[in-house]
């Protein structure tokens, strides 16, 4: 599909939007920049002419690499704050990075509807998650038996590599329902994101070296223009997200943020089995 540049700009200037408002839910809400940057590059793509699942499976892989970059920043503000469990993040981060790393290479290999299925149906469940008007708590402390926390890692690291998010988005509510405060199950998070992004990353573009059809300037299934374009504002804003994180009482912007959530996860839920 051939587009002009009247069609372009509009184009470009939303995907540098959605880098701005990627950081900023990344470092304010440790949601993780992914579940907004991965619907509005499916649209992207699709409006280009990409086939669904192909358009799925680069917004995936491109989001990851937003993920890992921005993640970075995010952890660094957290950390500065104290707000970064050590403790947690040596335990998590081994058993998370395997878990990315076998959802990175299972999101190449699998077809593109079945990962808009996955993120329509989490997407649904994180914005229901976020609209209730309390944190659930499961227990006072996070799981002392044996294997428990690794299998909790890494599963989250196989679930957010598929969706092409950070940890945030399932490592937060898993922390805090564990009795962890928001602020330190937001900055660990944050650092845990990096652990997802590079694995998952490399292993989508080992999988979509030979795929054919892909956007122009693509390492596997990463686009380099869409990097390019997410990445200098999510980066440039993943610290102002903390510091607002720190400063406000974030419970209306998650209200509204549920309400994007369930719109699009109801999107991307008929454009799965449509």
């Amino acid at each position: 599909m051939d587009l002009n540049w009247a069609e372009l700009i509009p184009l470009i200037a939303g995907i540098m939007a959605t880098g701005a408002l990627a950081g900023i839910l990344s470092g304010l809400l440790g949601v993780g920049g992914g579940i907004v940057v991965v619907p509005v590059l499916f649209w992207v793509f699709g409006f280009i002419g990409l086939p669904a699942g192909l358009g799925m499976q680069v917004a995936v892989a491109t989001s990851l690499v937003t993920v890992a970059v921005t993640a970075y920043s995010s952890a660094r503000a957290y950390h500065k704050r104290g707000s970064v469990d050590i403790g947690i993040l040596k335990l998590w981060a081994p058993f998370m990075a395997a878990g990315a790393l076998a959802g990175g290479a299972l999101a190449g290999i699998v077809s593109g509807r079945a990962l808009l299925a996955l993120f329509g149906t989490i997407a649904l469940l994180v914005a229901w998650n976020m609209a209730r008007p309390r944190t659930r708590i499961l227990a006072t402390a996070l799981p002392a038996k044996t294997g428990v926390q690794p299998a909790m890692a890494g599963s989250v690291g196989l679930i957010s590599a598929m969706m092409g998010i950070g940890s945030g988005t399932l490592g937060v509510p898993l922390l805090t329902a564990f009795s962890v405060p928001v602020h330190r199950a937001v900055g660990t998070a944050a650092a845990l994101g990096l652990v997802i992004g590079v694995p998952a990353s490399l292993a989508m573009i080992v999988a979509g070296w030979d795929v054919d059809r892909r956007p122009p300037l693509s390492l596997g299934y990463v686009n380099l223009v869409a990097v390019a374009l997410i990445l200098p504002l999510s980066v440039a804003c993943a610290p102002l997200g903390a510091r607002l994180a720190h400063a406000l009482e974030p419970v209306w912007i998650k209200r509204a943020f549920a309400v994007f959530l369930f719109v699009t996860s109801n999107r991307m839920l008929f454009s799965a089995f449509a």
